[in-house]
């Protein structure tokens, strides 16, 4: 079974309620149309009529929750709750009220802080910030998560690498440069995305352009360093550093470059020294080896928010739905 048929038949089994704030891009309505049709999740859209009306096109949403936040008669109590979480910003009525009506994603992050919902999946239309910001300032970290990451599932096919195809990329949308520490909570955030969505025990590589001592750099360092400290917080989880792309996939490589190693030429989880590597690498292996890759997902939230590539497909939402309902169901 491929893996998004095992998440989606998971998504079934304990329907969730996820939010869709995106009501102004039709890819929102036919991945909402397939979700329902499915039984992946229950939907909620946001958006006025006027907007539902424009970008509706001819997608089936019977079934789906469309709220306006202009009418709808929770909008007072979630602008007293906005005020509430940022009275130490400063925040007026007048104020929430206004960024609630014009940012859905506020106006949806307020509804799973107030147990309305679930998870919500945006940015077809929307950057990371402006999708990662409302949820940092309402929803806030989970307890015990140092940062907010970002991963990307990626099933690639024809693949005899990672299991059986599929990896855990990290951090491919978020952490520009992460210093040892964030490096080490990413690996860790990650192995364990990586076995709630798959069900397989993670095997964690970090990535650099050295293997074992290979190479001398202040990166290589960073990445040693990394290791270290992951390893001293979670000793019984599979991983280990820093080793080259090829000897943390490739059997015959891994035992050539890292004999001694527990990851080497089997790793599934895969994280990159940097943001410029990880976005850089999940875009060759989706272009180049036609691989689904779903993303970028948030771990480290306290309620599943999602994001997504401005580029993506309707399919592409439709998949990190079910990604989201999964992650809600371990909440």
């Amino acid at each position: 079974m491929a893996i998004m048929d095992s998440i989606k038949a998971r998504a079934k089994a304990d329907k969730k309620t996820i939010i869709l704030p995106e009501s102004m891009d039709n890819r929102t309505f036919k991945a909402a149309e397939a979700a329902l049709k499915e039984g992946i999740a229950n939907i909620i859209i946001i958006g006025t009529p006027e907007q539902i009306a424009a970008n509706k096109g001819d997608c089936d949403i019977t079934g789906a929750t469309v709220i306006d936040p202009n009418t709808y008669e929770k909008t007072q109590q979630y602008e007293d709750l906005f005020v509430e979480l940022r009275a130490s910003k400063g925040m007026t009525h007048e104020e929430a009220r206004k960024i609630m009506l014009s940012d859905y994603a506020y106006y949806g992050c307020l509804m799973i802080k107030s147990g309305d919902a679930d998870g919500m999946v945006s940015g077809a239309c929307h950057s990371t910030a402006n999708t990662l910001r409302p949820c940092l300032q309402l929803i806030k970290t989970k307890p015990g998560t140092k940062l907010v990451s970002a991963f990307f599932l990626m099933d690639v096919p024809n693949c005899e690498y990672g299991e059986d195809g599929v990896f855990v990329f990290a951090d491919c949308g978020l952490e520009q440069n992460p210093d040892p520490e964030k490096l080490a909570a990413i690996a860790l955030s990650s192995a364990e995305s990586f076995k709630l969505l798959v069900g397989k025990e993670p095997r964690v590589a970090m990535l650099s352009h050295s293997s074992k001592g290979s190479a001398k750099h202040d990166d290589v360092t960073k990445v040693v360093e990394a290791t270290k400290i992951a390893k001293e917080l979670a000793p019984e989880l599979a991983l280990d550093g820093e080793l080259q792309l090829d000897a943390a996939i490739v059997p015959s490589v891994g035992a050539s470059k890292a004999p001694d190693s527990p990851v080497a030429g089997k790793a599934n989880v895969l994280v990159f020294p940097d943001l410029d590597a990880g976005n850089i690498g999940y875009k060759l292996v989706q272009r180049l080896a036609k691989a689904e890759a779903y993303g970028p997902m948030c771990q480290g939230i306290a309620a599943p928010v999602n994001d997504l590539s401005r580029g993506c497909f309707w399919e592409d939402i439709l998949g990190v739905i079910a990604i989201t309902a999964v992650q809600a169901q371990n909440k």
